[in-house]
């Protein structure tokens, strides 16, 4: 009992400066633009496999289709975090500004859990596009052997 009150009166004794906030701006930027630049190179292969399945039907090509379209579901879930992580931010940074401590503090901490579920949601489609690519190329693989 005694462990939770001192938990307690240490979250309210904690001061943020409106500075700490600000700096998750470049970070997230960073991070928004990367998560940009793989949308719209996933969007492109997209559309190149669907011509190429137009053209011929291959169930090969539907199966990667349908993995870039999970990882693009992924991208946009990821690009939502990290807005509202920044949103969250910016909302701190106001509420510190206008001396509202405690409430800065707590949408802080969930801006930043807002960058972390973003952050998340990164790794597992980095881990999908890994796994595709190792099929991909294990089809070259398999090939190879066959022809020594």
């Amino acid at each position: 009992m005694e462990y939770g009150y001192l938990c307690l009166t240490n979250i309210f004794r904690m001061t943020l400066n409106i500075e700490t906030p600000a700096l998750l701006f470049s970070a997230t930027s960073l991070i928004l633009l990367a998560y940009t630049n793989r949308f719209l190179t996933i969007a492109t292969i997209v559309r190149s496999l669907k011509q190429h399945y137009e053209q011929k039907e291959s169930s090969n090509t539907l199966l990667e289709i349908k993995n870039l379209n999970l990882r693009l579901t992924l991208i946009r879930h990821m690009q939502l975090f990290g807005v509202l992580s920044l949103f969250l931010s910016v909302f701190a940074m106001l509420l510190l500004f206008v001396e509202q401590q405690l409430s800065g503090i707590y949408v802080f901490g969930l801006s930043l859990l807002c960058l972390l579920i973003s952050l998340g949601i990164s790794f597992w489609e980095i881990s999908i596009s890994v796994n595709a690519l190792r099929l991909h190329l294990s089809d070259l693989i398999h090939s190879e052997k066959k022809k020594e």
